[in-house]
């Protein structure tokens, strides 16, 4: 017999460091699910990314108290930033992008950073072809403030 779902929740965690501290801990604890267990394999899925990158994971939980955890790409801005190498930091030291998107540039990447980071999203993007793929992630682009040259 096929287990029973209870239910699905959206976390984005860094690659490589999912503890039982908040935030992780207490969301995973309160729908039942092994909090120690969910830590280990999630750091064992993510160990060949770059540490530290935040991940998008999808977990389905069911009602033996087991779980299936779909682990995506970092999110565009996290790729455009890195290309782009923005220093400034906003809240949490996170670097951001421009206070006045279309009216000011804070940094700029190359066509080629652009494809990189395309086929790196790929997996993740609803695009039949890296040359749609890219124009998704130009558009993420243009709305931080980080112009494409080249």
């Amino acid at each position: 017999m096929a287990k029973k779902l209870v239910g699905s929740m959206k976390l984005q965690i860094p690659a490589g460091q999912a503890n039982p501290s908040p935030p992780v801990g207490p969301a995973l604890g309160q729908r039942g699910i092994n909090i120690m267990e969910f830590c280990k394999a999630f750091n064992a899925k993510t160990q060949e990314m770059e540490q530290g990158a935040p991940c998008p994971t999808v977990i389905q939980y069911y009602q033996d108290k087991s779980f299936t955890m779909d682990i995506k790409t970092p999110p565009a801005a996290y790729y455009l930033k890195k290309a782009a190498g923005l220093k400034n930091v906003g809240k949490r030291n996170r670097p951001r992008g421009a206070e006045l998107p279309g009216r000011e540039t804070v940094a700029s990447i190359t066509s080629k950073q652009l494809r990189e980071i395309a086929e790196a999203k790929m997996v993740d993007l609803s695009a039949n072809d890296v040359e749609a793929a890219m124009k998704i992630i130009l558009g993420s682009a243009k709305s931080m403030g980080i112009e494409v040259k080249g």
